[in-house]
């Protein structure tokens, strides 16, 4: 009993230390395996052919297919051709040619995110970054719960279901989150193959389903001139019509979901063996081939399954409660081809429904790492692929409990992130063709623009819940960001030390005197009488040797918003005295990186010479936190604390 009783202590910490190891895996070891749509291809993978390519954006963009038709009946009813006709336009005539700029202005996956990016300086620029990542959180999060919910109503309607299952498609949808997020709790390996193979089975079926029911259309014309003379006894003229139409198109945007997808995923297109990073034209040209053939097919499904839906089903089944309600396409497969066709329709419904879940958790998984982490704005745990996943089950949870699984409510909260993302890169293609002086181009794409503006403020008007999801999104990634970079704001902050031979050749020569004397100066230019000034009040206040090197370092902020860069150190011989000069996001994380460095390169703890700064203690935090400066010297002696835990290794800060 004593043996056991003096092992049982060391046992729970060996397995909380084990269930820590594999729950804080790194997230670089699992780079490769969650590609996803905003995901970065090995070194050394060649891509795939672009209609391969295409399947795996179709897995989100065709699989919309399964509830498109019964939302665009609910929004428009009997209007719901006309609408979709609407909705085609701007597809063929608006979405496509912005993506299509998206592919040749990004073509490396970032997509329009990082085309704003570039417009914006400073910490604004990082800010709308942080909120165009919120919208994107609410297109994928919703994707993935919305897609559960639709595949639970596939479930559940299928008429072999156990009666047990009726009205539980809350469980349904949960159940199938669950069973996404262990497939990432484990280890997911995105495969080309399988979206190639569901894809191909599912627009398949769904052509069966589609020349059946047009063949009943053309057999019985009466059901065509019922729906007309419905339609035209509800709506007096064609203008009205035209009008309805346009004011109720809105509601149906989801159904352009597959093109910020399109653009991301541009990385696994093979493209042509002459590209490179620079000028990868093979890739883009291929990527918009499969934009362009994207967008045709569904556009002809989107039409033929609006007119076959609308004609053949009574407006009462699209309803909540329905038969046909989030799966107009499934009710004409049992309908017209009996239950085993409709049951092998469903199975092919939900396992796209699902994959195109996976789909966005693997983007997610690779969206939040992409940004965040450059920032600063990522605590350490999301670099782990496991917590990632645990937090967006949880979100994704929450999202179907308030929204009940309903496929109509949610799909108001999915088009608003789906807008967002598609009028940020309407904007970004407007200002990139402006820069390049393009006038036609600058006046056609700033009329999607505002088409698509008009598009989100409608939609948000209408269906408001696309706007809150959205909110809690960007004030959980605001929130979030913000504390991390304040509490990683401490760190070193510099990748590669560099040196030019001018500032080599000083550190040499003041090292071969002794230990270096750094003495951290303002970054502006000083006559010699200032220098001179200087070095004497520190020598007055602080001792320092005669006998050691003397060097001034000064630091240039560049900006502040930046967390991590690569630094450069000029060195130079001026107004009677030896300075290294470098540019860095932060006066103390650079001058602590640099003499972290010297003291590596030298062999030796340099000293470093600082003055106090006059002013309120918390005033000079919040001046580093955002401009970069403040009070440097108890904030460089504080990277350097946590930098080297070794006092006896850590360069030496002296104020005076």
């Amino acid at each position: 009993m004593t043996g056991i009783q003096a092992e049982s202590p060391a046992a729970p910490a060996a397995s909380t230390s084990r269930f820590r190891s594999w729950l804080l895996e790194g997230l670089s070891e699992q780079t490769a395996r969650h590609q996803g749509p905003h995901g970065h291809a090995p070194e050394e993978h060649k891509g795939h052919k672009w209609w391969r390519v295409m399947c795996l954006t179709g897995v989100d963009y065709f699989s919309t297919l399964g509830y498109q038709p019964g939302i665009a009946a609910l929004a428009a009813g009997l209007l719901s051709p006309l609408a979709t006709l609407v909705l085609i336009a701007l597809t063929l005539l608006g979405a496509l040619p912005v993506y299509r700029r998206v592919a040749k202005e990004s073509p490396h996956g970032e997509g329009s995110i990082a085309m704003l990016e570039r417009l914006l300086p400073w910490w604004a620029g990082k800010l709308f970054v942080l909120v165009l990542l919120g919208f994107a959180a609410t297109d994928f999060m919703i994707t993935m719960t919305l897609s559960a919910a639709d595949a639970a109503a596939h479930v559940v309607e299928n008429p072999f279901a156990p009666a047990g299952l009726d009205g539980e498609n809350t469980w349904i949808t949960l159940a199938l989150l669950v069973a996404l997020g262990a497939v990432f709790l484990k280890g997911f390996r995105e495969a080309i193959r399988v979206a190639v193979v569901l894809v191909g089975a599912y627009l398949t079926l769904n052509i069966v389903v589609l020349i059946t029911a047009a063949a009943h259309v053309f057999t019985e014309p009466v059901k065509i001139g019922n729906w007309w003379d419905a339609m035209t006894a509800e709506h007096s003229s064609p203008f009205m019509m035209i009008g309805v139409a346009l004011l109720v198109f809105p509601k149906l945007a989801l159904g352009m979901s597959g093109f910020e997808t399109g653009v991301a995923v541009m990385p696994q297109v093979q493209g042509d063996s002459t590209d490179t990073y620079a000028k990868p034209a093979g890739r883009i040209r291929d990527t918009r081939k499969l934009l362009t053939t994207a967008a045709l097919i569904m556009s002809c499904f989107l039409l033929l399954s609006s007119l076959a839906t609308t004609i053949l089903i009574p407006q009462h089944e699209f309803e909540a409660g329905g038969s046909a309600n989030g799966r107009a396409l499934a009710y004409l497969a049992h309908a017209y081809l009996g239950e085993g066709f409709g049951t092998v329709y469903d199975i092919s419904t939900i396992a796209i429904l699902w994959f195109a879940g996976a789909s966005a958790m693997a983007g997610l998984l690779n969206l939040v790492p992409r940004y965040l982490p450059r920032y600063g704005m990522a605590p350490e745990w999301t670099r782990a692929v496991r917590p990632l996943v645990l937090v967006f089950m949880a979100a994704a949870v929450l999202i179907t409990l308030w929204f009940n699984a309903n496929v109509d409510d949610q799909s108001g909260a999915y088009a608003t992130g789906v807008l967002v993302l598609m009028l940020s890169a309407s904007f970004a293609s407007t200002v990139a063709v402006h820069r390049r002086g393009h006038r036609k181009a600058t006046i056609g794409f700033g009329a999607i623009t505002a088409v698509f503006a008009y598009t989100l403020v409608t939609n948000v008007v209408e269906r408001p819940d696309g706007i809150k999801i959205a909110i809690i999104f960007i004030a959980a990634i605001l929130l979030t960001s913000f504390a991390s970079r304040v509490h990683r704001a401490f760190e070193l902050r510099a990748g590669a030390v560099t040196y030019d031979e001018t500032a080599l050749r000083l550190i040499d020569e003041a090292a071969a005197r002794g230990p270096l004397r750094i003495i951290a100066n303002e970054p502006q230019e000083h006559t010699t009488a200032e220098y001179r000034d200087k070095e004497h009040c520190q020598r007055e206040d602080t001792p320092m040797p005669d006998d050691g090197g003397v060097l001034f370092l000064e630091v240039f902020i560049q900006d502040s918003s930046d967390f991590t860069e690569d630094l450069l150190v000029h060195g130079d011989e001026k107004h009677g005295v030896r300075r290294l000069r470098v540019h860095g996001p932060g006066v103390p994380n650079t001058a602590a990186a640099v003499l972290m460095d010297l003291r590596d390169r030298t062999g030796s703890v340099p000293h470093a010479y600082f003055n106090w700064t006059e002013g309120h203690p918390v005033g000079h935090l919040l001046r580093f936190l955002v401009f970069g400066d403040g009070e440097v010297a108890p904030v460089t002696r504080e990277v350097l604390r946590r930098a080297e835990p070794d006092p006896e290794r850590r360069p030496r800060v002296h104020v005076g």
